[in-house]
């Protein structure tokens, strides 16, 4: 006799299939539910470099200045014949005042006479002690008829003063203060004339503000050969730059 085939064996299977088939997706139901990517951080927007400043606007300060030295050769100067001097040279933009044999090196003003003032003027400088303990910077400079000198560094590398108020010198008036130098060490001088005041600067600092009145303006017999404008040293080695002038007419 044949065999029949069962119709429930076929039916079990067929549920067996549909369950396996569909189990996945209930499955997955289950599952926790994954978490969203996260999301990347808005990007910075480069910083943009700074723009460019324009130059500060000059001031009156700035203004009127003629320059007396080139930082490359003497042009108006010449080296002051003390007897005994250092060499007078150029170098790296620089004005050299080397070290005397005897007592002082310095320049004095070659040009015309009449190119230089007599009142209302300023005369601004850089100067350096390279080497020794006495002035670095004896500028003397004109005043009305008659001459005088800004000492910077002087007896025993300190003093400042005007040489000289009726024969007294700077250490003996009242222009006498003294001034920490250091060597190696730039230095902004500025020297004002006007009619019976001399007043003088150290890196902005005010270090003079005389009145001559009636008393002897001189200069003494040591710094006689700087006459009309020359910058003198005593026994020491000096630079020099940024040399230059201007004529003042307001306070």
């Amino acid at each position: 006799m044949s065999k029949t085939a069962n119709p429930y064996r076929r039916s079990i299977v067929g549920v067996l299939t549909v369950t396996i088939l569909v189990a996945p997706s209930l499955l997955t139901g289950c599952r926790e539910e994954a978490e969203p990517p996260a999301e990347k951080p808005a990007e910075t927007p480069a910083e943009k470099p700074p723009e460019e400043q324009p130059p500060a606007p000059k001031t009156d300060a700035d203004k009127g200045w003629e320059s007396l030295f080139d930082g490359k050769t003497l042009a108006k100067w010449k080296a002051t014949p003390f007897g005994g001097e250092g060499k007078v040279f150029v170098k790296d933009g620089q004005l050299i005042l080397d070290m005397p044999t005897g007592d002082m090196t310095g320049i004095t003003w070659a040009g015309k006479r009449d190119d230089l003032p007599d009142i209302d003027y300023e005369i601004s400088l850089k100067a350096m002690r390279v080497e020794g303990e006495d002035f670095f910077c004896g500028l003397t400079f004109p005043y009305k008829d008659s001459h005088a000198t800004l000492i910077c560094g002087g007896w025993g590398g300190g003093l400042v003063g005007i040489s000289s108020f009726d024969d007294m010198d700077a250490s003996e008036n009242e222009t006498s203060s003294f001034y920490e130098f250091k060597k190696g060490t730039w230095y902004d001088i500025r020297l004002r004339v006007r009619d019976n005041r001399i007043k003088a600067w150290i890196n902005g600092k005010q270090v003079i503000d005389a009145e001559p009145g009636q008393r002897k303006v001189g200069t003494r017999i040591e710094v006689d050969d700087s006459i009309p404008l020359g910058i003198a040293t005593w026994h020491t080695k000096a630079a020099l730059k940024d040399m230059k002038m201007r004529r003042v007419l307001d306070e």
